[in-house]
Protein backbone atom coordinates (compact mmCIF):
# COMPACT_ATOMS: atom_id res chain seq x y z
CA UNK A 1 0.00 0.00 0.00
CA UNK A 2 1.26 3.38 -0.90
CA UNK A 3 -0.69 6.89 -0.05
CA UNK A 4 0.20 9.51 -3.18
CA UNK A 5 0.76 12.62 -1.97
CA UNK A 6 1.61 16.48 -3.70
CA UNK A 7 3.56 19.48 -2.52
CA UNK A 8 3.59 22.79 -4.09
CA UNK A 9 5.78 25.70 -2.71
CA UNK A 10 7.68 28.69 -3.74
CA UNK A 11 11.09 29.72 -2.11
CA UNK A 12 11.68 32.41 0.11
CA UNK A 13 14.37 34.91 0.02
CA UNK A 14 15.77 33.38 3.34
CA UNK A 15 16.20 30.00 0.96
CA UNK A 16 18.67 31.48 -1.10
CA UNK A 17 21.74 29.85 -1.98
CA UNK A 18 20.55 26.25 0.24
CA UNK A 19 20.89 23.05 -1.02
CA UNK A 20 17.51 21.57 -2.88
CA UNK A 21 17.00 18.95 0.41
CA UNK A 22 18.23 21.64 3.04
CA UNK A 23 15.21 24.31 1.38
CA UNK A 24 12.78 21.60 1.38
CA UNK A 25 13.24 20.55 4.29
CA UNK A 26 12.68 24.13 5.69
CA UNK A 27 9.55 24.64 3.49
CA UNK A 28 8.42 21.37 4.03
CA UNK A 29 8.95 20.08 8.38
CA UNK A 30 6.81 17.86 8.30
CA UNK A 31 8.86 15.15 6.42
CA UNK A 32 12.47 14.74 6.76
CA UNK A 33 15.58 15.53 5.07
CA UNK A 34 16.37 11.92 3.90
CA UNK A 35 12.49 11.58 2.87
CA UNK A 36 13.41 14.59 0.76
CA UNK A 37 16.19 13.42 -0.29
CA UNK A 38 15.18 10.20 -1.56
CA UNK A 39 12.48 12.04 -3.68
CA UNK A 40 15.08 14.30 -5.05
CA UNK A 41 17.35 11.19 -6.38
CA UNK A 42 14.05 9.59 -7.65
CA UNK A 43 13.42 12.85 -9.73
CA UNK A 44 9.67 13.68 -7.73
CA UNK A 45 11.23 17.58 -7.50
CA UNK A 46 10.47 19.99 -10.22
CA UNK A 47 11.45 23.78 -10.17
CA UNK A 48 9.54 25.93 -12.46
CA UNK A 49 8.38 23.22 -14.29
CA UNK A 50 11.95 21.14 -14.24
CA UNK A 51 13.01 18.01 -12.94
CA UNK A 52 15.97 18.42 -10.66
CA UNK A 53 17.86 15.22 -8.95
CA UNK A 54 20.48 17.10 -7.75
CA UNK A 55 19.86 17.22 -3.69
CA UNK A 56 23.06 19.83 -3.74
CA UNK A 57 21.36 21.67 -5.87
CA UNK A 58 21.31 25.66 -5.09
CA UNK A 59 18.12 27.32 -5.22
CA UNK A 60 16.68 30.68 -5.78
CA UNK A 61 14.10 32.68 -4.10
CA UNK A 62 11.12 32.58 -5.68
CA UNK A 63 11.70 29.81 -7.52
CA UNK A 64 7.98 26.93 -7.94
CA UNK A 65 8.60 23.57 -6.36
CA UNK A 66 6.24 20.68 -6.81
CA UNK A 67 6.91 17.52 -5.32
CA UNK A 68 4.58 14.54 -6.61
CA UNK A 69 5.92 11.59 -4.79
CA UNK A 70 4.29 8.32 -2.68
CA UNK A 71 4.79 6.80 1.16
CA UNK A 72 4.80 2.96 1.15
CA UNK A 73 2.78 2.61 4.14
CA UNK A 74 4.79 0.82 6.31
CA UNK A 75 3.97 -2.75 8.03
CA UNK A 76 0.98 -2.87 10.00
CA UNK A 77 2.19 -4.41 13.36
CA UNK A 78 0.38 -6.13 15.98
CA UNK A 79 -0.85 -3.87 18.99
CA UNK A 80 -0.48 -5.65 22.33
CA UNK A 81 -0.87 -4.40 25.88
CA UNK A 82 2.38 -4.30 27.44
CA UNK A 83 3.16 -2.21 30.18
CA UNK A 84 5.39 0.98 29.53
CA UNK A 85 6.74 2.75 32.36
CA UNK A 86 6.30 6.72 30.92
CA UNK A 87 8.07 9.67 33.15
CA UNK A 88 6.74 12.49 30.35
CA UNK A 89 3.99 12.95 28.22
CA UNK A 90 2.38 15.68 26.31
CA UNK A 91 0.24 15.82 22.52
CA UNK A 92 3.62 15.35 20.75
CA UNK A 93 6.38 13.54 23.04
CA UNK A 94 6.89 10.20 25.84
CA UNK A 95 9.80 9.28 27.57
CA UNK A 96 9.75 6.13 28.59
CA UNK A 97 12.15 4.24 31.35
CA UNK A 98 12.95 1.09 29.69
CA UNK A 99 13.59 -2.51 31.79
CA UNK A 100 15.96 -4.87 30.75
CA UNK A 101 14.81 -7.39 28.39
CA UNK A 102 12.00 -5.44 26.60
CA UNK A 103 13.07 -5.13 22.69
CA UNK A 104 12.60 -1.79 20.92
CA UNK A 105 11.55 -2.51 17.71
CA UNK A 106 10.36 -6.37 16.23
CA UNK A 107 12.89 -7.96 14.00
CA UNK A 108 14.27 -10.95 13.41
CA UNK A 109 13.52 -13.32 16.06
CA UNK A 110 11.51 -11.06 17.58
CA UNK A 111 8.17 -10.29 15.71
CA UNK A 112 6.16 -8.73 18.87
CA UNK A 113 6.36 -8.13 22.39
CA UNK A 114 8.16 -5.05 21.76
CA UNK A 115 8.26 -1.39 23.24
CA UNK A 116 6.43 -0.60 19.30
CA UNK A 117 3.49 -3.31 20.03
CA UNK A 118 2.99 -1.10 23.26
CA UNK A 119 3.10 2.13 21.71
CA UNK A 120 0.55 0.68 19.01
CA UNK A 121 -2.20 -0.53 21.96
CA UNK A 122 -1.58 2.52 24.43
CA UNK A 123 -1.70 5.46 21.37
CA UNK A 124 -3.63 3.60 18.05
CA UNK A 125 -2.97 7.12 15.97
CA UNK A 126 0.61 6.52 16.66
CA UNK A 127 0.16 3.90 13.95
CA UNK A 128 -0.04 6.50 11.19
CA UNK A 129 3.78 7.74 12.49
CA UNK A 130 7.12 5.99 10.84
CA UNK A 131 7.87 3.28 13.18
CA UNK A 132 5.55 4.03 15.99
CA UNK A 133 7.33 7.47 16.64
CA UNK A 134 10.52 5.71 17.87
CA UNK A 135 13.13 7.97 17.39
CA UNK A 136 15.99 5.81 18.89
CA UNK A 137 16.86 2.27 20.31
CA UNK A 138 18.10 0.83 23.10
CA UNK A 139 19.70 -2.73 23.15
CA UNK A 140 16.80 -5.31 24.16
CA UNK A 141 19.16 -5.48 27.39
CA UNK A 142 20.01 -1.62 28.38
CA UNK A 143 17.81 0.05 30.43
CA UNK A 144 16.76 3.69 31.23
CA UNK A 145 15.96 6.69 28.77
CA UNK A 146 14.16 7.02 25.39
CA UNK A 147 12.15 9.60 23.95
CA UNK A 148 9.00 8.99 21.40
CA UNK A 149 7.38 11.20 18.91
CA UNK A 150 3.55 10.67 19.10
CA UNK A 151 2.99 12.77 15.42
CA UNK A 152 5.42 13.07 12.34
CA UNK A 153 6.32 16.75 12.73
CA UNK A 154 7.91 15.86 16.12
CA UNK A 155 9.33 12.53 14.59
CA UNK A 156 10.79 14.77 12.02
CA UNK A 157 12.62 17.65 14.12
CA UNK A 158 13.78 14.90 16.61
CA UNK A 159 15.24 12.69 13.84
CA UNK A 160 16.98 15.59 12.93
CA UNK A 161 17.90 16.76 16.10
CA UNK A 162 19.83 13.82 16.22
CA UNK A 163 22.12 14.08 12.99
CA UNK A 164 22.87 17.39 14.24
CA UNK A 165 23.65 16.21 17.80
CA UNK A 166 21.62 18.13 19.41
CA UNK A 167 19.37 15.56 21.73
CA UNK A 168 22.23 14.63 24.45
CA UNK A 169 22.16 11.34 25.84
CA UNK A 170 24.21 9.97 28.85
CA UNK A 171 24.56 6.92 30.49
CA UNK A 172 26.08 4.52 33.36
CA UNK A 173 28.15 1.04 32.87
CA UNK A 174 30.37 -0.82 34.49
CA UNK A 175 33.53 -1.92 32.90
CA UNK A 176 35.94 -4.54 33.44
CA UNK A 177 39.41 -3.30 34.70
CA UNK A 178 40.93 -0.43 36.68
CA UNK A 179 40.23 2.58 34.53
CA UNK A 180 42.36 5.60 35.90
CA UNK A 181 40.73 8.46 33.93
CA UNK A 182 38.59 9.09 31.62
CA UNK A 183 38.52 9.82 27.41
CA UNK A 184 37.14 9.76 24.51
CA UNK A 185 36.70 7.04 21.73
CA UNK A 186 37.01 8.33 18.51
CA UNK A 187 36.54 5.36 16.52
CA UNK A 188 34.24 4.70 12.89
CA UNK A 189 31.52 1.42 13.59
CA UNK A 190 30.26 -0.69 10.90
CA UNK A 191 29.15 -4.12 10.81
CA UNK A 192 32.29 -7.08 11.57
CA UNK A 193 33.20 -8.87 9.04
CA UNK A 194 33.07 -12.13 10.05
CA UNK A 195 30.12 -12.05 11.93
CA UNK A 196 26.84 -10.03 10.27
CA UNK A 197 24.51 -9.74 13.91
CA UNK A 198 27.78 -7.86 15.70
CA UNK A 199 29.48 -4.63 14.88
CA UNK A 200 32.93 -3.85 14.76
CA UNK A 201 35.13 -1.01 15.06
CA UNK A 202 36.39 -0.60 11.10
CA UNK A 203 38.09 1.85 9.07
CA UNK A 204 35.06 1.44 6.29
CA UNK A 205 32.26 1.76 9.42
CA UNK A 206 30.24 5.31 10.06
CA UNK A 207 32.23 8.13 12.35
CA UNK A 208 31.14 7.10 15.79
CA UNK A 209 32.75 9.50 19.28
CA UNK A 210 32.20 8.11 22.71
CA UNK A 211 32.81 10.49 25.61
CA UNK A 212 33.43 8.84 28.99
CA UNK A 213 34.94 10.03 32.50
CA UNK A 214 34.91 7.90 35.58
CA UNK A 215 32.74 7.75 38.44
CA UNK A 216 33.89 5.34 40.77
CA UNK A 217 36.89 2.81 40.73
CA UNK A 218 37.15 -0.47 41.89
CA UNK A 219 39.46 -3.15 42.62
CA UNK A 220 39.24 -5.23 39.40
CA UNK A 221 35.84 -3.14 37.68
CA UNK A 222 35.40 0.94 36.86
CA UNK A 223 31.86 2.85 37.22
CA UNK A 224 31.59 5.09 34.19
CA UNK A 225 29.36 8.05 33.13
CA UNK A 226 29.07 8.23 29.49
CA UNK A 227 28.01 10.78 26.93
CA UNK A 228 27.39 9.99 22.93
CA UNK A 229 28.16 12.57 20.11
CA UNK A 230 26.83 9.97 17.81
CA UNK A 231 24.14 7.05 18.01
CA UNK A 232 25.42 3.43 16.32
CA UNK A 233 24.33 0.76 16.67
CA UNK A 234 26.06 -0.97 20.21
CA UNK A 235 28.22 1.92 20.27
CA UNK A 236 29.30 1.94 23.67
CA UNK A 237 29.71 -1.49 24.02
CA UNK A 238 31.85 -1.62 20.88
CA UNK A 239 33.72 1.60 21.81
CA UNK A 240 34.56 0.06 25.41
CA UNK A 241 35.43 -3.17 24.09
CA UNK A 242 37.54 -1.70 21.43
CA UNK A 243 39.73 -0.13 24.17
CA UNK A 244 40.50 -3.85 26.35
CA UNK A 245 37.29 -2.39 28.58
CA UNK A 246 34.57 -4.32 27.93
CA UNK A 247 31.33 -3.66 30.04
CA UNK A 248 30.32 -6.31 32.55
CA UNK A 249 27.84 -9.26 31.53
CA UNK A 250 28.12 -7.91 27.73
CA UNK A 251 27.35 -11.59 26.49
CA UNK A 252 28.37 -10.43 23.02
CA UNK A 253 31.79 -7.98 23.49
CA UNK A 254 32.49 -8.85 26.60
CA UNK A 255 34.75 -12.29 26.09
CA UNK A 256 35.20 -14.70 29.03
CA UNK A 257 34.42 -14.17 32.62
CA UNK A 258 37.88 -13.38 34.10
CA UNK A 259 38.82 -14.79 37.43
CA UNK A 260 39.83 -12.40 40.11
CA UNK A 261 42.55 -13.63 42.47
CA UNK A 262 41.65 -13.18 46.04
CA UNK A 263 38.16 -12.96 45.36
CA UNK A 264 35.00 -14.56 47.64
CA UNK A 265 32.47 -16.98 46.19
CA UNK A 266 30.05 -14.36 46.87
CA UNK A 267 32.19 -11.71 44.31
CA UNK A 268 32.47 -14.53 42.00
CA UNK A 269 28.71 -15.12 41.68
CA UNK A 270 27.43 -11.96 41.58
CA UNK A 271 29.64 -11.41 38.64
CA UNK A 272 28.83 -14.69 36.64
CA UNK A 273 24.80 -14.17 37.71
CA UNK A 274 24.84 -10.54 36.06
CA UNK A 275 23.37 -12.05 32.60
CA UNK A 276 23.63 -8.24 30.52
CA UNK A 277 25.67 -5.45 29.42
CA UNK A 278 25.83 -3.51 32.62
CA UNK A 279 24.38 -0.43 30.83
CA UNK A 280 22.04 2.23 31.78
CA UNK A 281 20.56 4.97 30.11
CA UNK A 282 20.11 7.59 33.05
CA UNK A 283 20.00 11.32 31.32
CA UNK A 284 18.10 12.42 28.35
CA UNK A 285 18.42 16.19 27.32
CA UNK A 286 16.58 18.02 24.29
CA UNK A 287 14.74 20.70 22.62
CA UNK A 288 10.96 20.05 22.71
CA UNK A 289 10.02 19.94 19.31
CA UNK A 290 6.91 22.07 18.94
CA UNK A 291 7.50 24.40 22.09
CA UNK A 292 11.69 24.01 21.21
CA UNK A 293 11.59 24.21 25.57
CA UNK A 294 14.89 22.90 26.74
CA UNK A 295 13.66 19.55 28.53
CA UNK A 296 15.67 17.34 30.53
CA UNK A 297 15.05 13.50 32.88
CA UNK A 298 16.68 11.90 34.86
CA UNK A 299 16.79 7.60 35.86
CA UNK A 300 18.34 5.87 38.65
CA UNK A 301 20.23 3.07 37.89
CA UNK A 302 18.54 0.22 38.43
CA UNK A 303 18.22 -2.66 41.23
CA UNK A 304 20.84 -5.00 39.37
CA UNK A 305 23.13 -2.26 38.53
CA UNK A 306 22.57 -0.98 42.14
CA UNK A 307 23.74 -4.53 43.88
CA UNK A 308 26.58 -5.20 41.55
CA UNK A 309 28.09 -2.16 42.49
CA UNK A 310 27.60 -2.93 46.32
CA UNK A 311 29.15 -6.06 45.91
CA UNK A 312 32.27 -4.50 44.30
CA UNK A 313 32.37 -1.95 46.66
CA UNK A 314 32.71 -4.88 49.35
CA UNK A 315 35.25 -6.58 46.99
CA UNK A 316 37.55 -3.42 47.23
CA UNK A 317 37.25 -2.70 50.69
CA UNK A 318 38.57 -6.23 51.52
CA UNK A 319 41.44 -6.22 49.07
CA UNK A 320 42.42 -2.29 49.42
CA UNK A 321 46.21 -2.58 47.85
CA UNK A 322 45.09 -5.50 45.45
CA UNK A 323 44.53 -3.55 42.56
CA UNK A 324 43.77 -5.88 39.46
CA UNK A 325 44.55 -4.51 36.15
CA UNK A 326 42.90 -6.25 33.46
Amino acid sequence: MSQAIELTGVFADQHYGMRLDQALSDLFPDYSRTRIKEWILQERVSLDGKIVALPRERVLAGQAVHIQAEIVEEKRWLAQEIELNIVYEDDHILVIDKPAGLVVHPGAGTPDGTVLNALLHRYPEIADVPRAGIVHRLDKDTTGLMVVAKTVPAQTHLVDALQRRDITREYEAIAIGHMTAGGTVDAPIGRHGNIRTQMAVTPTGKPAVTHYRVMEKFRAHTRLRLRLETGRTHQIRVHMAHIKHPLVGDPVYGGRLRPIRNASPEFTAALRGFQRQALHATMLRLAHPVTCELMEWHSPIPQDMVDLIEVLRVDTAEHPDDLVWI
